[in-house]
């Protein structure tokens, strides 16, 4: 079990891609549990990022738009630049898996699908 993209066949489990999403976050200076959705009440409203909206997504179903991945692909490549390619969790290889996966949804106009 498990979350998977339309685009790739790159898998994450639901505790690792949450510890994925834990890491970006502190990447723009924030706390994901401090965030709405998560278990704080900080709004999303208030961050202008462009990783935001793969960070403000539920982690199991559901799109993100070719707009949002023609904004999201290149920050997320950005943030992980400096991650270690091999410290074991493959953050990095998956976070450019997914990038790979947008910029392939958002040069075929369609939704990249979280399932």
């Amino acid at each position: 079990m498990g979350l998977n993209f339309s685009h790739t066949d790159m898998h994450w489990s639901y505790s690792c891609f949450h510890e994925f999403r834990r890491k970006l976050a502190a990447e723009i200076g924030i706390d994901l549990d401090d965030m709405d959705g998560f278990e704080g009440t900080l709004s999303w409203d208030d961050l202008k990022d462009d990783i935001v909206p793969l960070l403000d997504h539920s982690d199991c179903e559901g799109v993100l738009t070719p707009e949002e991945c023609r904004r999201v692909a290149p920050r997320l490549r950005q943030l992980v630049s400096s991650w270690p390619m091999d410290d074991g969790s493959l953050d990095k290889y998956r976070a450019l898996e997914l990038a790979t996966a947008m910029e392939r949804a958002q040069a075929e106009n369609t939704n990249l699908v979280f399932c």
